[in-house]
């Protein structure tokens, strides 16, 4: 706003002019506009609205460049300026020295600068991004400018321009208070997120639980916790605490049932470390053992129960195995050096065991059981003089051998089968039976025939026809059996 001239008065009793000639009316200066400064982002978090979007009042006109402000007033004969308002003349001062043109123009362009200020601010309110804080203590600063200046102007139009300004900032203010709503709202829904997710992991049971990665989420959900709290809008007291206490409960609940499996299976661990350990001393006395067989058995037992005995620490577990791996290998190494070398002695007992189940097989198919029985009794006396044979080939000689004995059992019991006494007896009492049934059933047809039953006759031609075929077979048993016994 220009200085004023010291000789300026205002709102005072006004001076007469002294006589002397008037001085020409000094070029009015141009009002100095406020600084406008830069647009921040908002300190709250919130975002705005873009410009002009939320208040329905069109932008002030700039000022023009030759104003008519001074129209509205006038300077009375003792040189004391006056304004018209809506309500009246109102005095605002004088300027002596100068001549009313001048006075006025001086008054009047008090008022511009105003006016340009009260213009701008609104500008700022309804196309900036300005805050509605920053806003209402600039709207309080110009009011208090109005209310103690001394213009010339259409102050009317200056109240309507003030008044714009604060229609704006209300509309502004709930605009804000809409978006501030929806970002607390949006990162109360987001911590909220953050929490269930940390109370499901918490609540996992312990059997279920992936301990290392449900940690790292832990850990994560941490973070986007501070982050959260870092970018996103605050929370009011209650809503943040009564979050956090859940996220708080949550996690301490995790970390303590952790920090309670852990130490439970460090126990276990160090329980099966103990029983393996044991395990490994006892393999350990018998990897230098000779009694092959029962060392062997031994061993294998030995290892069932290394199964049975469950799994220490994965660094402990390792070496723990190493050293019982370490003697179980010892120990087969050592039998089976000494294997190999009695199977190259059961070389030679495998040739004549070969030769010898040649000579059982010659026997098959049985022809004459009798001489085939002798046979077999003298090769089973040389196969047992033989010896062993090697491991690897002592399945297939001994099966292969089985096989023959096998085959001569079942062609005696075969031939007893058919020898037996009984069996004839039952053939014949069977045969014995059947014919005098078709006696019977054929009398019975003779009778039906000669009363003239057809039905009747019918039946039984069918049932003296299947009892004449079951007594054909019946023979045919009997005379098989016959047969056997004069053989």
């Amino acid at each position: 706003m220009s200085e004023r001239p010291e000789n300026v008065t205002e709102s005072e009793t006004a001076q007469p002019a002294p006589a002397a000639a008037p001085k020409p009316t000094p070029p009015a200066p141009k009002p100095h506009p406020p600084v406008v400064p830069t647009p921040q982002p908002p300190a709250d978090g919130v975002p705005r609205p873009p410009a002009g979007t939320a208040v329905p009042t069109a932008p002030a006109p700039a000022v023009a460049a030759s104003s008519n402000s001074a129209s509205f007033g006038r300077v009375g004969d003792d040189g004391t300026v006056f304004v018209r308002t809506p309500d009246g003349e109102r005095e605002v001062g004088s300027y002596p020295d100068a001549t009313h043109a001048e006075a006025l123009a001086y008054f009047a362009r008090k008022y511009d600068e105003l006016a340009a200020a009260a213009g701008l601010l609104l500008q700022r309110v309804v196309q900036t991004d300005l805050a509605v804080h920053d806003g209402q203590e600039a709207l309080r600063a110009l009011r208090e400018q109005i209310g103690d200046a001394h213009v010339v102007g259409d102050l009317a139009h200056l109240d309507s321009t003030v008044e714009q300004i604060a229609v704006a900032l209300k509309a502004k203010a709930q605009v804000e208070g809409e978006a501030r709503a929806a970002a607390r709202a949006q990162a109360a829904e987001q911590r909220e997120a953050v929490v269930a997710e940390a109370e499901q992991i918490a609540a996992q049971p312990t059997e279920k639980v992936q301990w290392k990665a449900s940690t790292a989420r832990m850990r994560a959900l941490l973070e986007e916790w501070k982050n959260l709290q870092r970018t996103g809008a605050k929370l009011d007291k209650p809503t943040e605490n009564a979050l956090w206490q859940r996220f708080s409960r949550a996690r301490n609940g995790f970390d303590k049932t952790r920090r309670s499996h852990f130490a439970k299976l460090d126990e276990e661990h160090a329980q099966v470390k103990a029983r393996k350990e044991q395990l490994i001393a006892e393999a350990e006395r018998l990897a230098t053992s000779k009694d092959w067989g029962q060392t062997a058995s031994a061993f294998k037992r030995l290892m069932g129960e290394w199964r049975q005995a469950g799994r220490a620490s994965r660094q402990d577990d390792d070496k723990l195995w190493a050293r019982f791996k370490t003697a179980q290998d010892s120990f087969f190494a050592a039998k089976d050096e000494v294997v190999a070398e009695e199977n190259k002695a059961f070389e030679a007992n495998l040739v004549v065991k070969e030769q010898l189940l040649k000579e059982a097989q010659a026997l098959l198919p049985v022809k004459n059981l009798a001489a085939a029985k002798s046979a077999l009794h003298g090769i089973q006396d040389k196969w047992d003089a033989a010896g062993k044979v090697p491991r690897k080939d002592m399945h297939r000689i001994e099966a292969a051998m089985r096989k023959v004995e096998q085959a001569v059992r079942d062609a005696e019991d075969s031939k007893w089968k058919k020898t037996d006494p009984e069996l004839a007896a039952r053939a014949q009492s069977m045969v014995d039976q059947l014919e005098a049934a078709v006696a019977d059933l054929q009398a019975d047809l003779d009778k039906a025939r000669a009363g003239g039953n057809d039905k009747k006759v019918k039946e039984l031609e069918d049932s003296l026809a299947a009892r004449q075929a079951w007594l054909e077979q019946a023979r045919g048993g009997l005379q098989d059996a016959g047969d056997t016994g004069k053989a």
